[in-house]
């Protein structure tokens, strides 16, 4: 018999031999008796010596081949012994302590918190302190030292919740950037701040809108600030979120607190500007407000606008992470739906 059929056969026996088996103990013996240095497959090798120089590399790989699926026929029936042990033992004892314990689903961050800790970061990463400031708000901060007095028509779109004549639950968190105007000192340079948190409005919930959110304002004051320095930081804001090959466009817009004052959007991440159902079929989408600060809100603060000038811009956490993945009610970052924020596991 050729040294290829002494193979070939020692297979065929092997793999028999592991299908009958009914002990653990047989199938350890199988596999010393095979495949160990004295066993059989050993023993044929040896005589490579006789076979032509020619063929040595295919029998070699057949004696490979035929060890390893002799060891993949013993494992499988080891896996099937153990399994009926283990059912043989459920069935006789009462508690099988030996067993693991009951896995333990763990959390996970929201998908908001995902969101803003990831828009922080990115921040910091280029110089921001991140100021969180308070949810309940003086009118002085949270309107007039923003250039709304308290007839300006701007605060009839953010009607909130008042404490009482002075106090009220903040409408936006720029409400913090005139405290840290007022505590900066320019003699150590200039001011580098965001301010991430919760925002209130009277406001009736529906898909995309809701009586409280969050809000994260940026505010930079320094000398020689100009509308390029907004857009450069505003196009890296949006490449690290939506990707980097989105860009950014400004379309004229009004906010009393920036003169002038922009809507910003991104071009689409869905198809890529060509126009779609989620961008309304322009190419693009309107992601957040911005501008330069305006002249009043620097003199109010005490700062020289002749001197120092600023930029502003303010977006919505909730906005981002819809738009990113896809989310169409903004209710449910509310709900506490396991199977809907199971979804955002380790997504940023």
């Amino acid at each position: 018999m050729s040294l290829n059929d002494t193979l070939k056969n020692l297979r065929a026996n092997g793999i028999d031999e592991a299908k009958r088996a009914e002990r653990l103990q047989e199938l350890n013996d199988l596999r010393v008796n095979l495949l160990g240095k004295k066993g059989p497959i050993t023993k044929a090798l040896r005589g490579m010596k006789d076979v032509p120089a020619e063929e040595r590399p295919e029998i070699g790989t057949l004696a490979n081949n035929v060890k390893n699926d002799i060891q993949a026929a013993i494992e499988e029936k080891m896996t099937e012994l153990n399994q009926k042990l283990v059912a043989k033992k459920l069935e006789e004892e009462t508690i099988d302590v030996t067993l693991p314990a009951t896995k333990q689903t763990q959390g996970t961050k929201h998908i908001l918190n995902q969101t803003i800790e990831d828009i922080e970061q990115f921040f910091i990463g280029l110089g921001y302190e991140v100021a969180s400031g308070y949810e309940v708000e003086e009118d002085h901060y949270n309107f007039e030292r923003l250039n709304i007095p308290k007839d300006h028509p701007a605060r009839d779109m953010q009607d909130t919740f008042y404490l009482s004549d002075e106090l009220l639950m903040r409408t936006q968190t720029s409400a913090q950037e005139g405290r840290d105007m007022e505590a900066h000192d320019f003699s150590k340079g200039p001011l580098k701040m965001i301010s991430p948190g919760v925002v209130y409005r009277r406001d009736d919930d529906d898909a995309t809108h809701s009586h409280q959110f969050h809000q994260i304002e940026g505010l930079v004051v320094d000398k020689n600030i100009s509308m390029a320095d907004l857009k450069g930081t505003l196009d890296a804001l949006c490449r690290h979120v939506f990707g980097a090959d989105r860009e950014i466009r400004f379309r004229p817009s009004y906010f009393p607190f920036t003169e002038p004052s922009v809507e910003v959007d991104v071009s689409c991440f869905n198809c890529g500007g060509e126009g779609c159902r989620i961008c309304k079929y322009t190419g693009w989408i309107e992601v957040l407000g911005a501008g330069l600060t305006h002249p009043n809100v620097l003199t109010m603060s005490g700062i020289d606008p002749n001197e120092y000038s600023a930029m502003a811009f303010g977006l919505g956490p909730e906005r981002f992470a819809m738009l990113k993945y896809g989310i169409n009610d903004i209710r449910d970052f509310y709900l506490n739906d396991v199977r809907f924020l199971e979804q955002f596991k380790g997504v940023n």
